[in-house]
């Protein structure tokens, strides 16, 4: 038996002196001292008492040593759980709780709000800060640098994520070994991917995008990382012409079309511009396309399944959509009542099957039943469309459908409709209650900067392009949109905020 994670993505460098990291401060990390790192870390974790199978959490800064731990948890067998360093302690409690996780990383400024509950939970507590210092390293720069791989197979857990659990408890999505290696190696191949590249990595490493994504392309294709501990426009503008491959959120590409150093000869060496996470404005796309040159590559993925779509990278990267199915995994759009697939351009629920489709939710069978069918596919939870073409369409959550009055009405519609106002810069739009439809529309406006749109006027500009019972009872201009980490906005935020709008009007 072998590792298939660890053998595809760490073990082929082996001795390989080829720098897999350059760091902010200019030194660089090869695949073979980052090796020696992750093995000296598993020693480190198995002398601990974890065995293969058990998990661990690791809340901390992005730095290469907290990518070594990722690493190390593969060629120990070990079920990495990555978390938001947003967590608040009450948060984790539940992750580690709900996980049994055997072992906590942290930063060490947060190691004695967590120890009461390592203690309590049986677990043992390390540290690690994002310049390297704590316990974890300390105890691990002494362990030997060869450590022999734990067997595992490509149906073992790698890693276990948690949702954002807006609507509920949070669910903790178990990925497989074959999941990640899968998704990999189909994302190298379908975006050329060679040992040649260099990816500037501003993401963090606690989410699928900057991880499963990100860093495992990269790994297995044997290219090399611009570590960035941050985003920073300033930085990753500088350092754009020593990079072939920007991966990103859509606030990334709205900040450097904001940068007046970002121009064309500045993007000129970056082969590959991808974005994902949350979705791009068309009109981001198109003013990046205008600037540089290059279009963005928007692609599709949830936690749940890494990725599942992308525009091509030979052939029409179309604004608005998220691509096509990706080789290998299968895309339907069904009718959520019955269940039965709907023709093109008919919208609906969308269900993905594949090898990177996860294998379920932790300790949570009922719900892995509702979710992931018999027959392999899993219900996203998204609503969208499949053109002619094949190009997926993404139009939303099926928990943000608006149904007034009996009439089911897509936000993402609207939205498009209000983003292409003058003096718009973004929208968002939410179903409040009603007394007499259940729900109605309103919409969240971010004004373009330095603009002062007017919500009686964009009512009056979007009654030729929206059915009357899709137009908004209500605008209200708002400084911005909350999102989370990865960007997504938070309309469950903006529902709870805004409940009585309608009742003031």
């Amino acid at each position: 038996m072998t590792n298939p994670l660890f053998d595809r993505l760490f073990a082929r460098h082996a001795g390989e002196s080829k720098p897999l990291l350059r760091l902010v401060d200019g030194t660089t990390v090869s695949y073979a001292a980052f090796l020696s790192l992750a093995a000296q870390i598993a020693h480190l974790l198995t002398q601990s008492g974890l065995q293969a199978g058990d998990r661990l959490t690791a809340q901390v800064q992005k730095s290469h040593e907290a990518l070594a731990l990722y690493a190390a948890c593969v060629q120990a067998g070990v079920v990495f759980l990555p978390l938001n360093v947003a967590y608040t302690s009450e948060e984790l409690n539940y992750f580690i709780e709900d996980s049994g996780a055997r072992m906590i990383v942290c930063d060490g400024k947060v190691a004695a709000a967590l120890s009461p509950i390592a203690t309590r939970l049986g677990a043992s507590l390390e540290t690690l800060n994002q310049d390297g210092t704590g316990t974890l390293m300390e105890s691990a720069r002494v362990m030997p640098e060869a450590f022999p791989t734990v067997d595992r197979s490509s149906e073992d857990l790698a890693a276990l994520l948690y949702t954002s659990g807006t609507t509920g408890r949070s669910k903790g999505a178990m990925l497989s070994q074959g999941n990640l290696l899968s998704n990999a190696e189909t994302l190298a191949k379908e975006w050329q991917f060679t040992p040649d590249d260099v990816l500037l990595h501003a993401l963090p490493i606690f989410h699928t995008h900057g991880l499963f994504v990100a860093t495992n392309v990269t790994l297995v294709s044997g290219a090399s990382m611009i570590f960035l501990p941050q985003f920073n426009v300033d930085q990753l503008v500088g350092l754009m012409p020593d990079a072939t491959v920007l991966m990103g959120v859509p606030t990334f590409y709205t900040r450097l079309l904001d940068h007046p150093q970002f121009d064309r000869h500045r993007a000129s060496g970056i082969r590959l511009f991808v974005s994902g996470s949350a979705p791009l404005l068309a009109e981001t796309h198109v003013q990046f396309a205008d600037r540089t040159g290059h279009h963005i590559l928007e692609r599709y993925g949830m936690t749940e399944t890494n990725m599942n779509t992308s525009n091509p990278y030979d052939g029409e990267r179309r604004a608005g959509t998220v691509g096509l199915p990706l080789p290998g995994v299968e895309v339907m759009v069904t009718d959520p009542e019955t269940g039965a697939t709907l023709p093109e351009n008919t919208v609906g629920q969308i269900e993905v099957r594949g090898p990177n489709v996860f294998k379920g939710y932790w300790q949570m069978p009922e719900k892995t039943a509702a979710e992931l069918r018999g027959n392999g596919f899993f219900i996203t939870g998204d609503l969208g469309k499949i053109d002619e073409d094949g190009y997926v369409h993404i139009l939303g959550r099926n928990k943000d459908l608006i149904i007034s009055g009996g009439y089911n009405i897509y936000p993402k519609e609207i939205e498009l409709v209000l983003d292409a106002q003058p003096g718009v810069l973004e929208s968002a739009v939410i179903g409040v209650p009603h007394r007499d439809l259940g729900e109605t529309v309103i919409g969240l406006i971010v004004a373009a900067p330095g603009q002062s749109p007017g919500p009686e006027q964009i009512m009056e500009a979007i009654q030729g392009t929206l059915a009357r019972f899709k137009q908004p009872r209500r605008l209200i201009l708002v400084p911005e949109l909350p999102r989370n980490a990865m960007a997504k906005v938070q309309k469950n935020i903006l529902r709870e905020q805004f409940k009585d709008a309608v009742h003031t009007v």
